[in-house]
């Protein structure tokens, strides 16, 4: 019998998780099974309801000190997976656990990564805004499949979690470590569920920090965006020099104007800040990274 590892951050879900954990033990027989909780922080009581399962259920539960964001949580957990394949899914019960058993059963077709995806997404305006930002900027700096939709809830090969998991830096993008790894993906149609507690935990704070993860972790084209840009700059700089001067030539009497100089002033020093400001977010990142930086520190671990 294979074994299944699913992964669960769980970030003030205690009103979920124990439905969630005993859905999953009723929907999934057919597999050993793993289940490893990852408390990422939480403000609520989900500690003491997880752990409260770990010691009933007999699943891995892992604490960790602070709140180091989702994408830790996970990697936390995948450190801590066995299986043969691993599932990720959220703690807010809005994939049916059933669900995972489609997406296992694509992986076993010998796909590396199978994601989840869906023909209605109950999420909230602002968070499927996010969504399609995510998906742009994913195509755009990681090369992403443009038909390929990175959600959170998927399944991994056992193989590749075993090379993404060496990955020791502290800003992990989950599906950029993938994509890096690995373009032997597929994705299913599976249901998406309405919010069944709370709120969604991804603030704009958090969305934002996610894009800067992918801007400076896993890509370098913003620095050739840049190249590219001070490249034509220059040469609309070397244009408008010889046709000022043209035009000084054949009309000598024209006083030079202020406006253009202060126009041009703005322009260049604002793409000068920026570019440095880009400098700046690639040396803080590898700063961070160079000084030890933790991708998670475990407070309490019942395994």
């Amino acid at each position: 019998m294979k074994k299944l590892s699913i992964v669960i951050p769980v970030y003030n879900g205690a009103l979920t998780i124990s439905t969630l954990v005993e859905e999953v033990f009723k929907v999934i027989t057919t597999y050993e099974l793993e289940i490893i909780l990852v408390n990422d922080g939480s403000k609520d009581n989900s500690e003491d309801v997880c752990e409260k399962l770990a010691a009933a259920k007999k699943v891995k539960f892992i604490s960790l000190r602070k709140n180091f964001g989702e994408h830790n949580a996970v990697m936390c957990g995948l450190n801590y997976s066995t299986g043969d394949y691993v599932a990720i899914i959220d703690d807010d019960f809005q994939n049916p656990p059933n669900e995972i058993l489609n997406l296992v059963t694509e992986a076993e077709k010998g796909f590396d990564v199978v994601y989840s995806k869906y023909k209605i997404k109950n999420h909230h305006f602002f968070r499927n805004i996010g969504s399609k930002i995510n998906d742009f900027v994913a195509t755009s700096l990681l090369s992403k499949p443009k038909n390929l939709y990175l959600s959170s809830f998927k399944v991994i090969r056992k193989e590749v979690v075993d090379e993404i998991i060496k990955y020791r830096g502290p800003f992990p993008y989950i599906d950029g470590l993938l994509l890096r790894v690995t373009r032997n993906i597929s994705s299913v149609f599976v249901e998406h569920n309405a919010r069944q507690e709370g709120k969604s935990n991804y603030t704009f704070q958090k969305l934002l920090s996610l894009y800067f993860n992918m801007f400076f972790n896993f890509s370098i084209k913003p620095l050739r965006i840049f190249t590219i840009s001070g490249a034509i700059i220059f040469l609309i700089g070397i244009l408008l020099s010889i046709y000022f001067a043209i035009d000084l030539m054949l009309h000598p009497n024209i006083p030079a104007g202020w406006t253009s100089v202060i126009v041009a002033i703005l322009t260049f020093s604002g793409f000068q800040t920026m570019f440095i400001g880009l400098l700046g977010e690639y040396l803080g990142k590898q700063y961070l990274d160079q000084n030890g930086t933790p991708q998670w520190v475990v407070k309490k671990e019942i395994l």
